[in-house]
């Protein structure tokens, strides 16, 4: 067969740039943040405004990241025959999986005893590449098919559930409801699941054919145009019935405002119909509207965009470090940041530590910029170093 050698779509590092920017927000908020430990960013009836979409807009990053890492594996088989395409998206898969529960649970967590885990996006990321290995050996219409049937059909599951701390609860909770499982002292949190998000990758590879080389580009923006028109004006539709689509339906509320903030307020865990047109129904906008723009912004947004899983793991260990060292400033012991066994805004020990909202705006703004440079440069060294194997798997 003829492997084509495939171009970089500069709306596709872009989008992951912003992404990945947006996304630091979201675990800045979560380690800096006073009111981060006192209630939910999204409980209408605690929350404000502000509060509320910084928490909201930092939906948006999962979902593209995870489709768009489907586009690029198809991008990527344009080099590659289907056999050496499934040997690497195995391999990488695994290595993700790997990674999740090492290097980047200690950055979550600096528990040194490794008592408590998180079955996160990376890890979903790596088992979803694992699943899409086989996947693409079937007829592209039939990756289309069940991609679309795990989107729209899985919200029939949401009153499926077992409670029970045995081996069919964990394995409901790898594929399709949030919970925690037990093993002795040990606690997995299961919060990405097979069901949507491998059909959200199937989505993605199957989106790759537009971004084919000699595809024509007005077409493709046509399309990305009428995929995200489309996928808002259903999601109004949808979630307006107030039916089916959404673990939580909305309600109307004292005002116009707290109303639209409810008929928004979408379930991530597991990520619904409704949360998933909206949020991918973006990306296609996004994609569609930016293909040709280029300035100086767009090229510093897109160098996060080139290397997502250097930054990844960079901005994570930055901020924990960074909330190790502001935690003592603020007059607790260090170790109220350490060997952490839940999600950190669940610590109730960290109560009366914290920053202001603006605060964590400032603490975001300084993050990303710090991991300029130094994503710029692994950027280069990647770009100057294509021989290198290993550069595929960071």
């Amino acid at each position: 067969m003829e492997l084509v050698k495939s171009k970089r779509i500069t709306s596709i590092d872009l989008l992951r740039g912003f992404i990945m920017i947006i996304m630091a927000l979201d675990h800045v908020r979560d380690y800096f943040h006073a009111d981060a430990f006192l209630y939910d960013p999204l409980d209408l009836e605690k929350t404000s405004v502000l509060l509320y979409f910084t928490r909201w807009i930092t939906h948006f990053c999962a979902p593209i990241f995870v489709m768009l890492a489907g586009t690029s594996a198809f991008l990527s088989g344009q080099r590659k025959s289907k056999k050496e395409l499934a040997s690497f998206l195995v391999k990488r898969g695994i290595w993700l999986i790997i990674l999740e529960e090492t290097a980047v649970n200690f950055s979550w967590f600096f528990n040194s005893h490794f008592n408590f885990f998180i079955l996160g996006v990376i890890w979903v990321l790596g088992l979803a590449m694992i699943c899409l290995a086989g996947l693409i050996f079937l007829p592209r219409k039939w990756i289309l098919g069940i991609g679309l049937l795990m989107i729209f059909g899985h919200n029939l599951l949401d009153k499926v559930h077992f409670n029970e701390n045995n081996l069919g609860g964990f394995l409901w909770g790898a594929i399709h409801e949030r919970k925690v499982f037990s093993i002795g002292d040990t606690h997995i949190m299961e919060g990405y699941h097979i069901i949507p998000w491998v059909g959200v990758m199937a989505i993605g590879y199957c989106l790759g054919s537009i971004f084919a080389n000699r595809f024509d580009e007005s077409r493709r923006k046509k399309i990305l145009l009428q995929l995200g028109l489309g996928s808002w004006v259903l999601f109004i539709i949808i979630r307006s019935i107030n039916v089916y689509g959404d673990l939580h339906p909305w309600a109307a509320q004292a005002t116009g405002l707290r109303t639209f903030l409810s008929f928004i307020n979408i379930s991530k865990y597991p990520p619904s119909l409704d949360y998933l047109l909206v949020t991918e129904g973006f990306a296609f906008l996004f994609m569609a509207l930016t293909e040709n723009i280029s300035n100086r912004l767009t090229k510093i947004i897109s160098v996060y965009g080139r290397v997502p899983m250097f930054y990844y793991i960079l901005h994570i260990w930055l901020i924990h470090l960074v909330a190790l060292l502001l935690v003592v400033l603020q007059g607790h012991p260090w170790t109220d940041m350490t060997s952490l066994t839940t999600w950190v805004d669940g610590m109730p020990n960290l109560r009366g530590y914290g920053l202001s909202l603006t605060g964590v705006y400032v603490v975001w703004i300084a993050v990303v910029a710090v991991l300029y440079p130094l994503c710029k440069k692994y950027d280069r060294y990647k770009s100057s170093h294509r021989d290198k194997w290993w550069l595929s798997y960071l």
